[in-house]
């Protein structure tokens, strides 16, 4: 009796677990702003840069990626000031395996439902304000580290909105390294389909989770 009761705590652990969104900052979206302009050194985002996300419904994660290219990234007295990168929608990537994640899944967020590849190929975010962050004891991050809070327009699917997000930003030698972990809104960007509670177990949670990594040299 009492293993039957742990299997069914566990179960009822692991659905709410996966039904979650993971943890992320929660990301300020306004109307778009006008684009940060600075001169100074500028450097390229490389190929490891990518934009990783995981949308969420009743019971399961599906975790996948994007790669950024065409970045570029200004440093001002050696501080971040400037930028802007463009996201490959077509590159999308799940981490799942199998048929169903890798044909079917795939097939349905690179539709109209969601990214619309054919129409929209490429997503953007254009940087508007960088500003240092310091972490209070009613301002934390999930970014071990984040010393920037850092705007931007994101541009997807013809929808520009200005997001918010805090990110842990290094540099050294002309390099320069960004993290950030947030959650958004994809209704904001005419991304509805199933976001409706009332579809219960088919139902597709609004909220999904970003981490930004970018890497980018002189």
């Amino acid at each position: 009796m009492r293993y039957k009761l742990l299997m069914m705590l566990l179960a009822t652990l692991f659905f709410v677990a996966c039904n979650t969104t993971p943890k992320g900052d929660k990301a300020t979206t306004t109307a778009s702003q006008d684009v940060a302009t600075a001169s100074g050194v500028e450097l390229s985002t490389d190929s490891s840069s990518v934009i990783a996300f995981t949308g969420n419904g009743v019971g399961k994660n599906h975790p996948g990626k994007f790669k950024v290219v065409n970045g570029k990234i200004t440093l001002t007295d050696g501080k971040l000031s400037a930028g802007t990168f463009t996201i490959d929608v077509k590159s999308l990537s799940l981490d799942e395996q199998g048929e169903m994640i890798q044909t079917k899944l795939k097939g349905h967020l690179l539709h109209s439902d969601f990214f619309d590849a054919e129409k929209f190929p490429t997503a953007k975010f254009d940087i508007t304000n960088v500003e240092e962050y310091v972490a209070t004891p009613t301002d934390k991050t999930v970014v071990d580290g984040a010393n920037a809070r850092i705007s931007g327009n994101l541009t997807l699917k013809a929808v520009s909105k200005n997001v918010t997000f805090p990110a842990k930003i290094t540099i050294a030698d002309n390099q320069l390294e960004a993290l950030a972990n947030f959650n958004i809104d994809r209704t904001q960007w005419n991304m509805n389909y199933g976001n409706d509670k009332s579809l219960k177990d088919k139902f597709i949670s609004p909220e999904v989770n970003i981490k930004i990594a970018i890497k980018a040299t002189k």
